[in-house]
C-alpha cells in the first residue's frame, strides 16, 4: 500500500473514529437543570448519546418542547419539563416527573445561572445581588438536598455543580456573578466530603469562555480579544468541550473522584 493510500486510510478511520460514542451511562437517569441551550444543552445531549435517560427542564415551555423534539430527533431518550430552579414546586415537579418516566436519578448536573445586569462591584443593588445567590447558588444547594432520596437509591450516584472560572478569577463587571461561582466551590467541596460515605460522588467544572448566548457579550467584543489572547489554546471553547468532561464525571471512570473541580478553559490557570 502506498503511503498516499495509508494516509488516506488513516484519515478514515480518524473521521469514523471521532463519531464513535461510547455507552458509559447505559441505563443510568440524569438530570440537567437549564438545559435546553448552551452548555446545558449540550451537556444534555452528550449523556444521551452515551446512554443515558435525561430529564431536561427550562423555565419557559417553548424552549422545553423545541430541545426535546430535537433530541429526540436524533434517536436520543429524552424528556422535558418546566423548572425555573428558583421555585421549590417546580423543584419538586422536577423529580417527580423524572422517577415518573424513568423510574428514578443517578445523575443530577446543576447548571443553572444568571448574571442579569453588568455592573461594577459595589453598584450592584441588593436585588440584583439576590437574584443571582438566590439562582446560582442557593438553588444549587437545594437541589441537591432533594434529589438526595432518588441518589441514594442509585447504584453510582453522581452530583456535578457547574462553577465558572469565573469563581477564581476577578471580572470587574461581573462581581457578584464571581462571587456566587466562587461560592459554588465551597459547596462542592461540603458536600463531597458530606455524602462521600454514603457513596455519592460530588464534582464540580469551571468552564472558561464558552461559546454560548449568555458570553456572546464576551467572545463577540473588544474584551473577547483580550479574553483570547490570554487563553494558551488560543480559541473559546465549545459547549461540547464541557460536556465530555460531564460525561467522565458521571461515568463509572470517575468512580473514585469526588470533590474535584475540573476547570476547562484553554489552559487559563486558575487559583484561589
Amino acid at each position: 500500500m502506498s503511503r498516499s493510500s495509508i494516509s488516506k486510510t488513516m484519515q478514515q478511520v480518524a473521521r469514523s473514529s471521532s463519531t464513535i460514542k461510547c455507552k458509559r451511562l447505559e441505563g443510568k437517569v440524569a438530570i440537567v437543570t437549564a438545559s435546553t441551550e448552551g452548555i446545558g444543552f449540550g451537556i444534555a445531549k452528550r449523556l444521551a448519546e452515551e446512554g443515558a435517560k435525561v430529564m431536561i427542564s427550562s423555565r419557559k415551555e417553548t424552549n422545553v418542547k423545541r430541545a426535546v423534539e430535537q433530541l429526540k430527533s436524533e434517536g436520543l431518550n429524552i424528556c422535558g419539563t418546566i423548572c425555573h430552579v428558583g421555585k421549590s414546586e417546580d423543584r419538586k415537579n422536577l423529580f417527580e416527573k423524572t422517577k415518573q418516566e424513568f423510574g428514578g436519578l443517578d445523575i443530577l448536573v446543576s447548571n443553572a445561572g444568571i448574571n442579569p445586569v453588568l455592573t461594577t462591584f459595589f453598584e450592584t443593588s441588593e436585588k440584583v445581588w439576590d437574584q443571582i445567590f438566590n439562582i446560582n447558588v442557593k438553588s444549587a444547594f437545594l437541589l441537591i438536598q432533594e434529589s438526595l432520596p432518588l441518589l441514594r437509591e442509585s447504584k453510582s450516584p453522581s452530583i456535578i455543580i457547574i462553577s465558572s472560572i469565573a469563581g477564581y478569577m476577578s471580572f470587574p463587571l461581573l462581581g457578584a456573578y464571581c462571587v456566587s461561582k466562587t461560592a459554588l466551590l465551597g459547596l462542592n467541596q461540603i458536600a463531597a466530603a458530606t455524602l462521600a460515605p454514603e457513596g455519592i460522588r460530588v464534582n464540580c467544572i469551571a468552564p472558561g469562555v464558552i461559546k454560548t448566548k449568555l458570553s456572546q457579550i464576551v467572545h463577540e467584543s473588544e474584551l473577547g480579544d483580550k479574553m483570547l489572547s490570554q487563553i494558551p489554546m488560543q480559541r473559546f471553547g465549545e459547549t461540547d468541550d464541557i460536556a465530555k468532561v460531564a460525561a467522565f464525571l458521571a461515568s463509572d471512570d470517575a468512580s473514585y473522584i469526588t470533590g474535584e473541580t475540573i476547570v476547562a478553559t484553554g489552559g487559563i490557570r486558575s487559583r484561589l
